[in-house]
């Protein structure tokens, strides 16, 4: 079987530092807020070319406490509309309505998967105050125009960067476009912690001060407490570790980008539609999204030729439950991207042979009669 992603074959490769990163922490006697996640921070935000970088619990905390800390800082008021594509991670949408905000979704660009430009203009009120850009399956959305608009309109963008670490666009990488990103580095992202982790981006020194208070419950000093905080800390051993990986992420992305190039010039079947990319630098390769309307059996070819897939994602937000205010609505392009997408392995130890193996069976797929 060729697993879609196997992550004790991934850490096998750091097996050696990242014990020794551990180690490190177990003996220092300093476990939360130490030299590690100070160290994580300075050398992330390098890396993406900010100012500044605050690390908390995962990646929905990023999102939810960036909303929460413009709120406090009078940027944003309860009710303001945030602009977020509907065919995100509920994640996204989690973050906003948290904050008690308003949810705004837009139809993505049916090529890209991305937040459509054109379709965010077109929905701007004067209640809108943020556009929340998800980087989905690793390429970045069109940023140059999107800011441009958040200009002209005075509004925030909010980079949801949780899929694009290391994606970029004239050399200007994922979160350092927007006012703030929020990361993830849950252990299936390209930069993966070995449990939960997130961070903020940020050239905003005063925005950093609040997340940092706000996910330190409120306090910027131990026992004053200036917020109603909550408690959201990226720990010294995923900070340790995270260092390691982070040292690794460029050579990966130019493996993910060999993998990636395979796919599309080999893989030949009318039935299967590839994923369209501007620029090799804006993708970052997180998932290998393929569309097909045959998507079931198609699934099931590949699962009876020993290929695992995944489905990124199987019912969009507005479908949920959760969002039941939203069942009446329709999105049609969502709808059916989330009908009709299909992931398939890659990843740093999905090696050449197993491409060539994928490969042959999405070109000898044939659709039901």
């Amino acid at each position: 079987m060729i697993n879609f992603l196997d992550l004790k074959k991934i850490n096998q490769r750091y097996s050696l530092e990242l014990k020794e990163a551990c180690a490190r922490v177990i003996d220092s006697g300093w476990y939360i807020g130490g030299q590690e996640l100070s160290s994580f921070e300075q050398e992330f935000a390098n890396y993406c070319g900010t100012k500044f970088c605050v690390g908390v619990a995962n990646g929905l905390d990023a999102l939810t406490l960036t909303l929460r800390a413009w709120k406090e800082m009078g940027k944003l008021s309860e009710g303001d509309e945030v602009i977020v594509p509907a065919n995100t991670y509920i994640a996204s949408i989690l973050a906003i309505s948290e904050n008690r905000l308003i949810p705004v979704l837009v139809e993505p660009d049916p090529k890209t998967y991305n937040i459509s430009a054109e379709s965010v203009e077109k929905i701007i009120t004067p209640r809108t105050k943020v556009i929340l850009a998800v980087h989905l399956y690793g390429q970045l959305a069109d940023m140059p125009v999107l800011c441009n608009i958040a200009k002209k309109h005075d509004l925030l963008i909010l980079e949801d960067s949780a899929q694009s670490h290391g994606a970029s666009i004239d050399g200007r990488k994922s979160g350092n476009w927007g006012h703030a990103s929020g990361f993830s580095f849950y252990p299936g992202k390209n930069l993966g912690a070995l449990g939960d982790a997130g961070a903020v981006t940020t050239n905003d020194e005063e925005l950093a001060s609040v997340i940092r208070a706000l996910g330190n419950y409120g306090s910027y000093k131990k026992y004053e407490n200036q917020y109603r905080g909550v408690n959201s800390r990226l720990d010294e051993i995923q900070a340790a570790m995270l260092r390691v990986k982070l040292n690794y992420i460029d050579s990966e992305i130019f493996e993910r980008r060999k993998l990636a190039n395979l796919y599309i010039q080999e893989v030949n079947n009318n039935l299967i539609h590839l994923p369209n990319i501007t620029l090799q630098e804006q993708h970052f390769w997180h998932l290998f999204v393929i569309q097909t309307k045959n998507r079931d059996s198609l699934k099931e070819h590949l699962q009876t030729n020993g290929v695992q897939t995944l489905i990124h994602y199987p019912i969009p937000a507005h479908k949920q439950n959760a969002y039941k205010e939203f069942v009446a609505h329709s999105y049609p392009i969502t709808e059916a991207i989330h009908e009709r997408v299909l992931s398939v392995p890659l990843s740093i130890e999905t090696s050449e042979a197993d491409a060539e193996t994928i490969i042959k069976c999405l070109n000898n797929f044939k659709a039901a009669d």
